[in-house]
């Protein structure tokens, strides 16, 4: 096992309450556990703290540490993806810099990359501590929703902690697409995937860079990006509609003549039924106008991120 070289990708964003103690912890796992051949890789998501200060500090003392310093902030997923795109090792573990995801996870990974012929190793949160009920239950409801809705099998309770080996990552990088949804993505890619449980820490330090405001429009990413289902819902609850007015348009038509059916006279109940029919119109428009959005970012093909700066870094030559 300790003849595989090892990647780990770190996405850092403001994260100077921890990042320190995130290197230790990775260092320490990658030497106990004999990975001579090792790089741990930082992408700097346009930090406004002294995260990227503290980096240097890294790169100037360790030359395994690498560093990808981002032009501004592009994203969380854009960061992952830099990191996918230039890592040079046998494998890549993809793990956040606030240590809720632990990284004394990563030999078991391995093992199993190794051992059980695994190409992605995929950590899926049996516990999530420190979180908000609201939290807990907006997730769990997010990742069945998208599995539901998905085309592609996508696990339940996963984030982007996982194993991914140098086939998984050359294909990965083949893929041209911008807002990318990279834990769906990898699942589309297929080969031999597995789980691994764990229970996910409290954040160590700083604040979340996910609030609601986030997790929503990454939520809507996630639905949107890999299925045309909520397509197929706004032409079917607009085939209800018609159907519902068609249905209160038979009732009319023969109340004219039973005059006992006592049609309710007034303007609350038309007011009612256009502001429903309206509400449907303004949501079939708006899934649609997501799903134009996402081509409209797509035709301009514009990079996913700007590299502004690179730190120790030299091209694989893989």
């Amino acid at each position: 096992m300790q003849d595989v070289s090892v990647s780990v990708i770190i996405p850092c964003y403001n994260e100077e309450a921890v990042i320190s103690e995130t290197y230790t912890r990775v260092k320490k796992v990658l030497i106990e556990n004999g990975y001579k051949k090792h790089e741990i890789l930082f992408i700097d998501d346009g930090s406004r703290d002294r995260t990227l200060d503290i980096l240097r500090e890294l790169v100037a003392r360790d030359k395994s540490v690498t560093v990808l310093r981002f032009s501004r902030n592009f994203g969380h997923q854009a960061a992952v993806c830099a990191g996918i795109n230039n890592c040079r090792e046998d494998v890549a573990i993809i793990i956040d810099a606030d240590l809720q995801d632990p990284p004394e996870l990563i030999p078991d990974m391995i093992r199993m990359h190794l051992v059980e012929g695994y190409n992605v190793v995929y950590g899926v949160r049996a516990k999530r501590e420190g979180e908000s009920f609201f939290k807990k239950f907006t997730a769990k409801i997010f990742y069945r929703l998208l599995a539901s809705l998905s085309d592609v099998p996508i696990p339940l309770d996963t984030g982007d902690f996982r194993l991914i080996d140098r086939a998984v990552i050359d294909e990965f990088k083949c893929l041209s697409e911008k807002n990318k949804y990279i834990r769906g993505l990898i699942s589309w890619l297929g080969f031999k995937q597995g789980p691994i449980m764990y229970s996910r820490d409290p954040r160590l330090g700083g604040e979340t860079k996910y609030p609601l405001y986030k997790m929503l429009r990454f939520a809507m990413t996630g639905l949107l990006y890999f299925s045309r289902k909520p397509l197929k819902l706004a032409i079917m609850t607009g085939f209800a509609c018609i159907a519902a007015g068609l249905l209160m348009l038979a009732y009319v038509f023969i109340a004219k003549f039973y005059p006992g059916m006592g049609i309710v006279k007034g303007w609350t109940s038309t007011l009612i039924i256009i502001i429903f029919f309206s509400g449907v119109q303004l949501m079939t428009v708006g899934v649609m106008g997501e799903y134009i959005g996402s081509i409209f970012d797509e035709v301009k093909n514009r990079p996913e991120y700007i590299i502004r700066e690179r730190l120790n870094y030299t091209p694989s030559q893989q």
